[in-house]
């Protein structure tokens, strides 16, 4: 389960943004999250709620937004929002595209 190694990555940027003594603590972090991000959401959740035990982040809410996945069409110049890899692009019906986009996950706010 890969989602535990990502919530101790994100455990370790609430920690050093929260390390100032004014911060009681983080009520909410907001994630977004790639469609081709390989995330699977339940286990997110649940290594969430693991890894934040004796932070400063301890029941704080976690919630994920969802990011289109892009590609660049190659045979009409559009970039394009689609659902899967292998999607022909959905302007021109192409099948020359380039995913430019879909597979990051980063902390937008907490």
């Amino acid at each position: 389960m890969h989602e535990m190694s990502l919530c101790e990555g994100i455990r370790r940027v609430v920690d050093q943004a929260a390390a100032a003594p004014e911060i009681a603590r983080v009520t909410k972090v907001r994630l977004e999250i790639g469609r081709f991000a390989g995330v699977e959401k339940p286990a997110l959740e649940f290594a969430w709620e693991v890894v934040m035990r004796g932070s400063k982040a301890v029941g704080a809410g976690l919630e994920m937004i969802d990011l289109p996945a892009r590609a660049t069409c190659f045979d009409c110049a559009s970039t394009v929002d689609i659902e899967d890899r292998l999607d022909p692009c959905p302007k021109c019906g192409g099948g020359k595209l380039l995913p430019d986009g879909g597979d990051e996950m980063r902390i937008k706010d907490m």
